[in-house]
């Protein structure tokens, strides 16, 4: 069995785009490319050496898979020593396209593809960036355990993490640490369905019975 993991940095308000440079991706206009470089410390560098000390496979969407491959294969340091030769599993429609070394394609049914490989034996499945690519796999309840790093930042506008379509899950959280910026690192790990209950003491009043048929 393999997890497929989502390691993502995040703004207060869920943004995600562009965190590590103004020409990574100014899509929809977004003007604060680069937003994480001044809140990294030696505590957020141990936690990303920590994230890929360990055997892993990359799972990229296609805008994150071009960005990376126009980028680590170029780059002598330890982060590029390790996603060059690591397994990547793109999701794209142009898999011809693929030319970064150890790059595989995940096939026309993503959700299907990615099933199967968390299945099987080998390196947990580590995605980064990739924010339709998260989606559709928390839509279809395929993410195992998600590691934030959250910046104290408000983006307003930009691709953000979370969408509406969600599959409603509970998470716990497992891990957790601040660095000296103010970054919150914390990783969540799938636990269950979400349960529900009331803070409600007494029987509701007509009042209350009455808003009720009106927010339906």
């Amino acid at each position: 069995m393999r997890k497929i993991i989502a390691a993502t940095f995040v703004s207060l308000d869920g943004v995600m785009q562009a965190p590590g440079g103004p020409e990574e991706d100014p899509v929809g206009g977004f003007e604060f490319g680069g937003w994480t470089f001044h809140y990294f410390d030696e505590v957020a560098g141990v936690a990303m050496e920590e994230l890929f000390s360990k055997p892993f496979a990359l799972l990229l969407g296609r805008r994150t898979y071009d960005i990376f491959a126009a980028y680590w294969p170029y780059q002598k340091d330890p982060i590029g020593d390790a996603f060059n030769p690591a397994t990547k599993y793109v999701a794209t429609h142009r898999p011809d396209s693929l030319t970064w070394e150890n790059t595989q394609w995940l096939g026309e049914d993503i959700v299907a593809a990615l099933r199967r490989l968390s299945q099987e034996d080998g390196p947990d499945l580590l995605i980064q960036g990739s924010g339709e690519l998260i989606q559709t796999l928390l839509a279809n309840g395929l993410i195992d355990e998600i590691r934030l790093m959250i910046f104290p930042l408000l983006l307003g506008k930009g691709k953000r993490l979370f969408g509406d379509d969600a599959m409603p899950a509970a998470f716990k959280l497992v891990k957790s640490q601040a660095t000296t910026t103010g970054v919150i690192m914390a990783t969540y790990e799938r636990s269950g369905e979400i349960k529900v209950g009331s803070f409600a003491t007494q029987e509701p009043s007509d009042a209350e019975l009455e808003r009720r048929k009106t927010w339906k």
